[in-house]
């Protein structure tokens, strides 16, 4: 098995007729996805998604793929594929789409649909190319053809990419329900086919791998949620990610059943649902939606909600309610239905939601005390099954954190596959496809980009680090005012001090850290502010995680006197 090594190095020339894979982002964590095939001189782009920061990233919006090693080339990219519409597969478009806006998207119908409607706040209107399972399609030296895949939103796409170097199969996020609610499966004949020609390097989705067994049908949720809408007293609030279209549809009909009426709320779900019932993916009994205000009139017991936030994301719908901060107020005898899982590194935030939820008297079913959720992945079972199908001559993991990935090599190994041509590679590591052997053979940059507001980017991990020191120790700015001339203090410093708590005459005595520090810079005859500033900054630092066992920022101000 070939591992990423830390002393990587910038890969060589590509060979001729070789095939270069690089994902800038998706290995190692769960989202960004974006890989980069590169052929004779032209560049393909699988994904391009975005990934939620966690509690070390104050302030962060969304991190973003590199694009640094492409950038360069941006007019050798001949298409992006887009497998299917969720934001860790498309978030990131709108962002590569501002350094080159005629870029074409290649994508199913719902996914073409949901980045447009994304593309429109940034004011792009970007180079469209529908295409559907069983479609091929040749753009520049990439030869595509398309195979359906079931994952947690319609109309998802596996891509085959043929080239001289040989045949790519590329499953983007799947699963292999045999019962999916719009009878539309992972189209296993279409892989055996691809087999058959010969699959010389398999990509594979491991967000499941080191789930035993097989993943549970959509269809086997039908029984939750119907005892949900049977025995609730009063309102049912649904929490979902905006995008799972077929679960949505489960509790439309449901809903129905029960003589309710339904009303979508929040942003995305509005778009999105809008979008997927005006392209036929949802289909809504007449009458059943209602505006907000009009449902907020009936009868509680006839009225269904259906909002976003079962992430616990502080801005949204649920969340508001549970901290009372949304015009729906939720109280007792209410029903939260939360249909969703958690992404790892929510469980707190989707703790505090319940238990506020909890507290104003509402019933919450989530998928810790009942079955309202099933994975949008292939589990081990479903995986192995691929592999035996497929029979690839070379196989690269790919979606998942680094024991996702290992989890799904171990399996292709199972299945017979030999350990020298399973590549375990992380973001960035270079994997070159060449007479039928896939290796590693450089390294290039793809660090985490963030975006904060408005800016993309700007944020480093220095600009972290400082986020946290003020979180976690507080900040102390010094304001020193030195005599130009003997390079001393000319009155005492103020020290003003937020989120540190201690007297105000705890300072008293850096006044001498001060006093000595200066003293040295004149001994060197160093005046320049800047550097007066940085000493005293190390300096003082120093001092006060000795007295205090403590590190806040410290942002000194010189003044010349």
């Amino acid at each position: 098995m070939s591992h990423p090594h830390p002393e990587l190095q910038t890969p060589p020339k590509l060979q001729k007729g070789a095939l270069r894979v690089v994902a800038l982002g998706g290995l190692g964590e769960i989202g960004r996805n974006m890989t980069v095939f590169e052929y004779d001189g032209k560049l393909l782009v699988v994904d391009c998604g975005v990934l939620f920061p966690e509690e070390h990233q104050p302030g962060v919006d969304v991190i973003l793929p590199d694009f640094s090693w492409i950038r360069d080339r941006l007019d050798s990219i001949v298409g992006i594929v887009l497998t299917h519409g969720h934001e860790d597969h498309i978030g990131g478009v709108p962002y590569l789409l501002r350094e080159r806006a005629d870029i074409p998207l290649i994508a199913s119908r719902l996914t073409l649909a949901l980045i447009t409607e994304k593309l429109k706040e940034h004011r792009i209107r970007p180079e469209r190319r529908e295409v559907k399972e069983g479609e091929r399609a040749t753009y520049g030296p990439f030869d595509l053809e398309f195979v359906a895949v079931n994952h947690s939103i319609p109309d998802g796409l596996a891509v085959a990419i043929r080239t001289g170097a040989g045949m790519v199969l590329h499953t983007g996020d799947f699963k292999m329900d045999q019962f999916p609610l719009d009878k539309r499966i992972t189209d296993l004949r279409g892989f055996a086919r691809l087999g058959e020609e010969g699959v010389d390097l398999f990509l594979t989705d491991s967000t499941n791998a080191e789930v035993q067994g097989f993943t549970t049908s959509e269809r086997e949720l039908t029984p939750a949620i119907e005892q949900v809408f049977r025995t609730a007293p009063r309102r049912v609030i649904v929490s979902s990610f905006a995008s799972h279209v077929h679960r949505i549809q489960q509790v439309l009909d449901t809903a129905h059943a029960h003589g309710r009426k339904v009303s979508f709320v929040g942003r995305s779900m509005v778009r999105n649902m809008g979008v997927a019932q005006d392209l036929g993916y949802l289909k809504v009994p007449q009458n059943l939606i209602v505006p907000l205000d009009q449902l907020e009139k009936m009868p509680a017991n006839k009225a269904t909600l259906i909002c976003t936030g079962s992430q616990g994301e502080p801005l949204a719908a649920l969340s508001r309610m549970a901290s009372r901060d949304h015009k729906i107020r939720v109280g007792e005898g209410d029903t939260i239905l939360m249909a969703s899982s958690v992404i790892p590194g929510n469980e707190n935030a989707i703790s505090n939601v319940i238990n506020g939820l909890t507290r104003w008297g509402a019933n919450v079913v989530h998928k810790g005390n009942a079955k309202v959720h099933v994975s949008g992945h292939a589990s081990a079972g479903e995986l192995v099954y691929c592999y035996n199908i497929v029979k690839p001559k070379n196989v690269m993991p790919v979606h998942g954190e680094y024991r996702h990935l290992r989890a799904n090599a171990d399996l292709a190994i199972s299945t017979g596959l030999d350990r020298k041509n399973v590549v375990l590679a992380e973001d960035g590591v270079v994997v070159d496809l060449h007479q039928g052997k896939a290796t590693i053979t450089g390294k290039v940059s793809a660090g985490n980009i963030y975006v904060d507001a408005q800016t993309v980017g700007g944020v480093t991990e220095a600009t972290l680090k400082d986020r946290r020191t003020l979180a976690e120790e507080g900040v102390v700015t010094v304001l020193a005012i030195v005599d130009a001339d003997s390079g001393l203090l000319a009155d005492p410093p103020d020290f003003l001090v937020r989120g540190f708590i201690h007297e105000p005459t705890a300072f008293d005595p850096a006044i001498q850290v001060i006093e000595k520090t200066l003293a040295h810079a004149a001994r060197e005859g160093i005046g320049d502010a800047r550097q007066l500033e940085q000493m005293l900054a190390r300096d003082v630092g120093r001092w006060a995680h000795k007295t205090f066992r403590r590190t806040p920022l410290i942002i000194p101000i010189v003044i010349d006197a």
